[in-house]
């Protein structure tokens, strides 16, 4: 009994989500409400965040383990709540824009829960069996949201494109368990480590192993395994995009780091052949992919390729010690992404009234910013300030991050892999200022999208607002963010 009560108070923060999740079920059963369920996901988020942020202090002395299956360690907390931020807003850019939706609008919020529960486990699996498992509780609601608004032709496409290529990565990945599984007779992160410098790395153990990579990189987007990514982004919902640019890679990236730190397959030459491979085609190919586009959701997608390889760079280059740093990385990566389709989100609706016509559609195009500032000058100010840092513009929490990145390339002797960051950030410089350019030129005379008038006073944003003003103080102040990411840890 004890042990159950242990284990309960471990999970507390996913415990939390999860009768959210069923106390929305219920609502939704008496009465449909869509402010109604969306203040209840709210609150339940901000309590599963508050109960993460007391285990971090102290204030709820909770076990680091909660059987074989999870190690809610510092690594563990910091990305849930990265994770639990990242949910919460894109739960708020939700509400404002799927109020237009006609049809059912609350399984929405019952679908980001249960893929924001998947998440957290995500950053706590230490198994393998716990990694498939959270995984598809992450990727099976995510297929019902991509494709939400299913009038929308787009949309539709987007969540069956996901749903056959994820299938076709999970095949995979359960396939490369089950090579790993038997030559080593286990499915535990770390027997995996002593299994590798006991026996050696087999030739069946390294296949499993690339086959994992495989997958991790597609869940990722990481290149050559990106094809998808531009389509699902463009197709789906501007805030459900947000929650997988965000939540999604917080939370794959979280997983992949602790297997990679844990299991100690980098330390076979086969293995770490592959995740170069991974960082130098995501960086090339993202950066110059992401030049051709003139749709604002294409371009960030193919860019989210570029910063999953600058990412990886650290976990190569320092291994283990490079949780901290990976993890800084994703959780500025997650906020920035959150703050440009945020703007996407204010400018855009599922389905708009023109006259007597139903226009479907929205912002992404660049042409719909062209003199953005011109009239929506704060909004303007928003996205200008993402995209710097995503570029990795100076006086950003993104040149910060970036810099992190640099420095652990040159610390763990990859030089190679410092160059690279240097091309790809001046390739993306060029991209990121094609977008600034339209914001600021001439206003054109009809428009087809605008942010609501009083777009700041409403909760989507001020989410947006709180977004950017965070990303300018771990900008221009980065000690708080490094000492936060200094717990990120794994054990």
């Amino acid at each position: 009994m004890e042990q159950l009560i242990l284990s309960i108070v471990s999970l507390l923060p996913v415990v939390v989500v999860a009768l959210t999740a069923l106390l929305v079920m219920m609502t939704i059963a008496i009465k449909r409400s869509h402010f109604g369920v969306a203040t209840i996901s709210v609150i339940g988020l901000n309590l599963a965040l508050m109960s993460v942020i007391a285990q971090a202090v102290g204030v709820i002395d909770a076990p680091q383990v909660s059987g074989d299956l999870f190690m809610f360690d510092g690594f563990a907390r910091f990305n849930t709540g990265a994770i639990l931020i990242a949910a919460l807003a894109c739960c708020t850019l939700s509400y404002g824009y799927f109020e237009t939706l006609k049809d059912n609008k609350d399984e929405l919020y019952l679908l980001m829960l249960i893929a924001t529960m998947g998440a957290m486990l995500m950053t706590a699996a230490q198994h393998l069996a716990a990694f498939f498992m959270s995984l598809e509780l992450l990727s099976v609601p995510m297929y019902g949201m991509l494709a939400y608004t299913f009038l929308r032709a787009r949309s539709l496409e987007s969540g069956l494109k996901y749903l056959v290529l994820s299938a076709a990565a999970s095949a995979t990945l359960l396939m490369g368990m089950a090579f790993v599984y038997i030559d080593t007779g286990t499915l535990l992160f770390k027997e995996l480590s002593l299994a590798l410098f006991t026996n050696q790395a087999s030739t069946l153990f390294v296949l499993g192993c690339v086959m994992m990579l495989g997958a991790i990189a597609f869940k990722l987007s990481a290149a050559p395994f990106h094809a998808w990514v531009a389509d699902v982004y463009e197709g789906a919902p501007a805030p459900i995009a947000a929650f997988l640019a965000s939540v999604s890679k917080v939370a794959m990236m979280a997983l992949a780091v602790r297997f990679l730190a844990d299991a100690m397959p980098i330390a076979t030459v086969a293995v770490d052949g592959v995740l170069s491979a991974i960082i130098i085609l995501s960086i090339v190919l993202g950066n110059l992919l992401a030049i051709r586009q003139d749709n604002l959701k294409r371009l960030l997608a193919y860019s989210s390729i570029a910063h999953m390889g600058y990412a990886l760079i650290a976990l190569l280059a320092v291994g283990a010690g490079a949780a901290g740093l990976v993890s800084m990385y994703m959780a500025v990566y997650a906020l920035t992404s959150i703050g440009a389709f945020g703007v996407v989100t204010l400018m855009s609706s599922p389905y708009r009234e023109r006259g007597h016509t139903s226009i479907t559609g929205e912002a992404d195009e660049l042409r719909f910013y062209q003199g953005l500032f011109w009239r929506r000058p704060v909004l303007t100010a928003v996205l200008t300030v993402m995209l710097l840092s995503l570029a990795g513009i100076p006086l950003t929490a993104g040149f910060m991050t970036k810099f992190m990145m640099f420095f652990a390339a040159v610390q763990g002797t990859k030089f190679w892999a410092a160059i690279f960051i240097v091309l790809g950030s001046a390739i993306g410089l060029y991209y990121y200022l094609k977008v600034l350019v339209h914001l600021y030129q001439k206003p054109k005379v009809q428009l087809e999208f605008d942010a609501h008038t009083h777009w700041g006073i409403k909760a989507g944003g001020i989410m947006v607002l709180i977004v950017t003003a965070l990303v300018l103080i771990f900008g221009i102040l980065p000690d708080a963010l490094m000492q936060l990411a200094g717990f990120a840890v794994i054990r």
